[in-house]
This record gives structure tokens, C-alpha cells and sequence, in this order.
């Protein structure tokens, strides 16, 4: 459970800001929008799989910038130097993703003609 305290001297909005900001934290807002309708077993596992083959190919992104090297990369905003979370992987980690081919399917629209 969120709770705020109203400082002495503080305006409401900014009290309501900080409690914005703590639900955003915890996640309340994405659970909220999560159950706010029903989603039917066949979409969630569509969901999921979309989601699946976004973080390969992010992955896929990652490992291809490491190895080539053919642009500079830029530095991280957050103190860490040069590399990402998954600098401490194995080679045969990153290797695999680059073999394995990726199931993607792109909807077609057909061309409108007016």
C-alpha cells in the first residue's frame, strides 16, 4: 500500500505528483491497465509471442553491435561504461542467436487504390 505524507508548507499537486510517481514505481498503473478488460487465452499467447521475438531480435541487435563494432556506441547514461546488462554472458550465448533463424511473419496490407 502507497502512502504519502503531506509536508508542511507543500501544495497538494506536488504531494499528488510524489504519489504518482511511487504507483508509476510499483507498477499499479500497468496491473490497472492489465485487468482493466479480459483477454482471451489465444491473445495473450499471441501477445507473448510477439513480445518473445522482440527481445531476440533486441538481443540479436546487441550481439551483432558487439561483434562488428561498425558503429561507436554511445555511452551509457547511467554509469555503467560501455556494455549493457549482458556483457557477462558467454560467447556460445550471443553465438546462438545469431544461428538460430527467427520466426517472423509481417501482415501484408494490400495496396489501396484510389
Amino acid at each position: 500500500m502507497i502512502k504519502v505524507q503531506v509536508r508542511s508548507n507543500e501544495p497538494l499537486e506536488a504531494a499528488l505528483r510524489r504519489f504518482k510517481r511511487q504507483c508509476n514505481y510499483a507498477g499499479i498503473f500497468r496491473l490497472a491497465k492489465k485487468y482493466a478488460y479480459y483477454e482471451k487465452r489465444s491473445d495473450r499467447l499471441r501477445r507473448e509471442e510477439r513480445e518473445k521475438i522482440r527481445n531476440l531480435q533486441r538481443a540479436l541487435r546487441k550481439a551483432e553491435d558487439k561483434g562488428t563494432g561498425g558503429r561507436p556506441r554511445r555511452k551509457s547514461k547511467f554509469g555503467r561504461g560501455q556494455g549493457g546488462r549482458d556483457d557477462d554472458l558467454p560467447e556460445e550465448t550471443t553465438g546462438s542467436l545469431l544461428e538460430r533463424p527467427l520466426p517472423i511473419t509481417l501482415p501484408v496490407a494490400a495496396p489501396t487504390t484510389a
